[in-house]
Protein backbone atom coordinates (compact mmCIF):
# COMPACT_ATOMS: atom_id res chain seq x y z
CA UNK A 1 0.00 0.00 0.00
CA UNK A 2 1.28 3.49 -1.13
CA UNK A 3 1.88 5.56 2.34
CA UNK A 4 2.20 2.83 4.40
CA UNK A 5 5.19 1.60 6.59
CA UNK A 6 4.99 -1.21 8.49
CA UNK A 7 6.96 -0.39 11.90
CA UNK A 8 6.48 -3.97 13.88
CA UNK A 9 4.65 -7.24 13.69
CA UNK A 10 3.24 -9.53 16.05
CA UNK A 11 4.33 -12.98 14.14
CA UNK A 12 3.02 -15.10 17.26
CA UNK A 13 -0.03 -14.26 17.03
CA UNK A 14 -0.90 -16.37 13.87
CA UNK A 15 0.84 -19.29 16.03
CA UNK A 16 -1.30 -18.88 19.01
CA UNK A 17 -4.72 -17.60 17.83
CA UNK A 18 -7.30 -18.15 15.66
CA UNK A 19 -7.41 -14.97 14.06
CA UNK A 20 -11.21 -13.15 12.78
CA UNK A 21 -12.20 -10.36 11.93
CA UNK A 22 -9.54 -7.42 11.52
CA UNK A 23 -9.82 -3.54 12.33
CA UNK A 24 -7.55 -0.32 11.79
CA UNK A 25 -7.98 1.50 14.70
CA UNK A 26 -5.59 4.67 15.67
CA UNK A 27 -4.00 5.59 18.88
CA UNK A 28 -3.83 7.85 20.93
CA UNK A 29 0.33 9.14 21.77
CA UNK A 30 2.51 10.85 23.61
CA UNK A 31 4.71 13.51 21.43
CA UNK A 32 7.89 11.42 22.60
CA UNK A 33 5.29 7.91 21.74
CA UNK A 34 5.36 8.92 18.06
CA UNK A 35 9.34 9.76 17.55
CA UNK A 36 10.30 6.21 18.81
CA UNK A 37 7.27 4.66 16.45
CA UNK A 38 8.70 6.51 14.06
CA UNK A 39 12.27 5.09 14.70
CA UNK A 40 11.13 1.79 14.70
CA UNK A 41 11.78 1.25 18.56
CA UNK A 42 7.91 -0.99 19.32
CA UNK A 43 7.35 -4.66 20.32
CA UNK A 44 3.93 -5.46 20.07
CA UNK A 45 4.83 -9.38 21.50
CA UNK A 46 2.79 -9.63 24.65
CA UNK A 47 0.61 -6.67 23.57
CA UNK A 48 -3.42 -7.56 23.56
CA UNK A 49 -6.30 -4.78 23.68
CA UNK A 50 -8.88 -4.81 26.54
CA UNK A 51 -12.20 -3.07 26.57
CA UNK A 52 -12.64 -0.62 29.93
CA UNK A 53 -15.82 1.80 30.28
CA UNK A 54 -17.16 1.62 26.28
CA UNK A 55 -13.38 2.55 25.40
CA UNK A 56 -11.23 -0.26 23.93
CA UNK A 57 -7.23 0.19 25.93
CA UNK A 58 -3.79 -1.31 23.98
CA UNK A 59 -2.02 -2.97 27.03
CA UNK A 60 1.27 -4.40 27.06
CA UNK A 61 3.00 -2.97 23.97
CA UNK A 62 6.56 -1.95 24.30
CA UNK A 63 7.32 1.52 22.76
CA UNK A 64 10.66 2.66 24.11
CA UNK A 65 11.55 5.87 25.52
CA UNK A 66 13.52 8.37 23.12
CA UNK A 67 16.50 9.14 24.38
CA UNK A 68 16.94 12.84 23.61
CA UNK A 69 13.54 13.43 25.54
CA UNK A 70 15.72 12.67 29.14
CA UNK A 71 12.84 12.88 32.23
CA UNK A 72 10.20 14.00 30.00
CA UNK A 73 9.65 10.95 28.42
CA UNK A 74 7.12 8.43 28.74
CA UNK A 75 6.31 5.16 30.46
CA UNK A 76 7.07 2.60 27.93
CA UNK A 77 4.31 0.07 28.67
CA UNK A 78 1.67 2.55 29.76
CA UNK A 79 -1.61 1.56 28.61
CA UNK A 80 -3.05 3.72 25.17
CA UNK A 81 -6.55 4.19 23.32
CA UNK A 82 -7.35 3.12 20.81
CA UNK A 83 -10.10 5.08 18.41
CA UNK A 84 -12.65 3.48 16.75
CA UNK A 85 -15.98 3.70 15.58
CA UNK A 86 -18.78 3.08 18.37
CA UNK A 87 -20.41 0.25 16.38
CA UNK A 88 -17.00 -1.12 16.07
CA UNK A 89 -16.25 -0.92 19.57
CA UNK A 90 -19.73 -2.35 20.77
CA UNK A 91 -19.14 -5.14 18.53
CA UNK A 92 -15.45 -6.40 19.72
CA UNK A 93 -16.73 -5.87 23.00
CA UNK A 94 -19.74 -7.88 22.90
CA UNK A 95 -17.66 -10.72 21.09
CA UNK A 96 -14.91 -10.09 23.97
CA UNK A 97 -17.50 -10.87 26.81
CA UNK A 98 -18.37 -14.23 24.81
CA UNK A 99 -16.09 -17.29 26.87
CA UNK A 100 -12.81 -17.33 24.28
CA UNK A 101 -12.94 -14.34 22.60
CA UNK A 102 -9.85 -11.56 22.88
CA UNK A 103 -8.42 -8.86 21.25
CA UNK A 104 -4.69 -8.57 19.78
CA UNK A 105 -2.63 -6.22 17.61
CA UNK A 106 -1.16 -7.98 14.13
CA UNK A 107 0.57 -4.85 13.50
CA UNK A 108 1.93 -1.15 13.97
CA UNK A 109 2.38 0.86 11.04
CA UNK A 110 2.87 4.22 9.97
CA UNK A 111 -0.26 5.41 7.41
CA UNK A 112 -0.07 8.79 5.83
CA UNK A 113 2.55 10.05 9.37
CA UNK A 114 -0.41 8.67 11.60
CA UNK A 115 -0.13 5.49 13.69
CA UNK A 116 -2.56 2.84 13.12
CA UNK A 117 -2.80 -0.81 15.07
CA UNK A 118 -4.07 -3.64 13.27
CA UNK A 119 -6.00 -5.79 15.53
CA UNK A 120 -7.71 -8.99 15.03
CA UNK A 121 -10.56 -10.59 17.13
CA UNK A 122 -8.65 -13.70 18.18
CA UNK A 123 -9.55 -17.18 19.94
CA UNK A 124 -7.05 -19.16 21.67
CA UNK A 125 -5.44 -22.07 19.90
CA UNK A 126 -5.41 -25.97 21.71
CA UNK A 127 -2.22 -27.10 22.12
CA UNK A 128 -2.76 -29.80 19.22
CA UNK A 129 -4.03 -27.40 17.17
CA UNK A 130 0.01 -25.90 17.35
CA UNK A 131 1.57 -29.00 16.53
CA UNK A 132 -0.98 -29.37 13.59
CA UNK A 133 -0.15 -25.82 11.98
CA UNK A 134 3.93 -26.72 12.63
CA UNK A 135 2.99 -30.18 10.78
CA UNK A 136 1.21 -28.80 7.77
CA UNK A 137 3.78 -26.36 7.71
CA UNK A 138 6.84 -28.46 7.47
CA UNK A 139 4.61 -31.42 5.31
CA UNK A 140 4.14 -28.10 2.67
CA UNK A 141 8.20 -27.15 2.78
CA UNK A 142 9.07 -30.89 2.46
CA UNK A 143 6.84 -30.95 -0.82
CA UNK A 144 8.57 -27.31 -2.01
CA UNK A 145 12.09 -29.20 -1.31
CA UNK A 146 11.57 -32.29 -3.38
CA UNK A 147 9.81 -29.71 -5.85
CA UNK A 148 13.16 -27.15 -5.91
CA UNK A 149 15.18 -30.57 -6.31
CA UNK A 150 13.36 -32.36 -9.40
CA UNK A 151 13.33 -29.35 -11.13
CA UNK A 152 16.65 -28.91 -10.79
CA UNK A 153 17.86 -32.14 -12.80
Amino acid sequence: MPGVKVVATNRKAAHNYHLGERYEAGLILTGTEIKSIRAGRVNLGDGYVQPQDGELWLLNVHIAPYDPAGRQGHAPRRPRKLLLHRREINRLVSRVQERGYTIVPLRLYLKNGRAKVEIALARGKRKYDKRQAIAKRDAQREVERALKEQHRQ
